[in-house]
């Protein structure tokens, strides 16, 4: 297994996007797309220039062929992913968002990603990687995911990796809202960094500000907690003090994606060995440009797009 700088997993499914604008039940055409919050981290990661890996579990179906292709040709290393003979790939149905949030339709209950278990060669990936990014999407799943979370965690630890967490909650897939806090606020205790948005930091800690969101998880031992607000922009802290970003003003086509891409633009930073507002203006801008298109990871720049991108903004007025 060659060494990886970043390595995430999760489960990759099948996506289907409307074609024409309406309630899901009445659009006849779809485009076909990969989805998966950790999917999208490892190919931002990968586009940026970065040794990414994902580990996942897929079907023996033409969904399960397609995820693993796409994320091959995307350039993220798969060796550790598995092929389960006796589950689908899940998939969903995704709504045409016109500049918001779309509507999207699960089909995942009993998926070849919710059975994902450990291996010599999943423990060896991780062990190879300079960082492990987490979601809170494997902890809800079934509890073989959120028991590899917790062995991945403990691998990460044990080789000297840093370890970022984006809670990325999905309430519907929690038996009880307890549980869903207990359980996620646990592995962000673990976590190096930790990435809420807003909405999610309220629900988990019970504080309505950034300031409030932050102070819970550095107080639990994060060195950085990234407070993400949408239109709002983000917010970065640490022991010591606070750096605000107010965002790139782009055309938003679909949110879905942006936290991902946030995630990736930010663990690239810390992997190039930039400093916190460097890191703070690159995640933000990762971020921002993977809302200007349909698919969720098809905004996701380039090394050099982003170069770009960052260049042009930096040149447009600031009234």
């Amino acid at each position: 297994m060659s060494a990886l700088d970043a390595v995430t997993f999760g489960e990759a499914m099948a996506m289907f996007m409307a074609c024409e604008p309406g309630p899901l039940h009445e659009v006849a055409a779809f485009e076909r797309g990969l989805a998966g919050a950790e999917t999208n981290v490892a190919v931002g990661l990968a586009r940026l220039g970065h040794r990414s890996g994902w580990i996942g579990r897929v079907g023996a179906d033409p969904f399960g062929s397609y995820a693993l292709a796409t994320l091959r040709a995307e350039g993220v290393d798969t060796g550790a992913a598995t092929v389960d003979d006796a589950a689908p790939t899940g998939f969903q149905l995704k709504g045409l968002a016109l500049g918001g949030d779309p509507e999207v339709f699960y089909f995942r209950k009993g998926s070849a990603g919710s059975r994902l278990t450990a291996s010599e060669a999943t423990d060896a990936c991780i062990a190879s990687a300079r960082h492990l990014h987490l979601t809170g999407i494997p902890l809800a799943l079934s509890a073989s995911t959120r028991a590899f979370a917790v062995r991945a965690l403990e691998i990460a630890r044990a080789n000297g990796a840093t370890v970022s967490f984006d809670p990325n909650i999905r309430p519907t897939l929690w038996s009880s809202e307890a549980e869903l806090v207990e359980a996620t606020n646990a592995i962000a205790a673990a976590a190096d960094w930790v990435l809420p948005g807003r909405t999610e930091g309220l629900l988990l800690t019970g504080r309505d500000s950034a300031d409030g969101i932050a102070d819970f998880y550095l107080t639990l031992g994060a060195s950085r907690v990234a407070v993400k607000d949408g239109a709002a922009g983000a917010s970065l802290h640490t022991t010591h003090g606070r750096l605000d970003h107010p965002g790139f003003r782009v055309g938003v086509v679909d949110t879905v994606g942006a936290g991902d891409g946030f995630a990736a633009g930010l663990i690239s930073a810390y992997l190039d060995g930039l400093d916190d507002a460097a890191a703070l203006e690159r995640a933000s801008a990762v971020g921002a440009l993977a809302t200007t298109h349909r698919g969720d990871r098809d905004g996701l720049p380039t090394r050099a797009g982003l170069d770009a991108f960052t260049a042009a903004a930096a040149m447009a007025p600031t009234t």
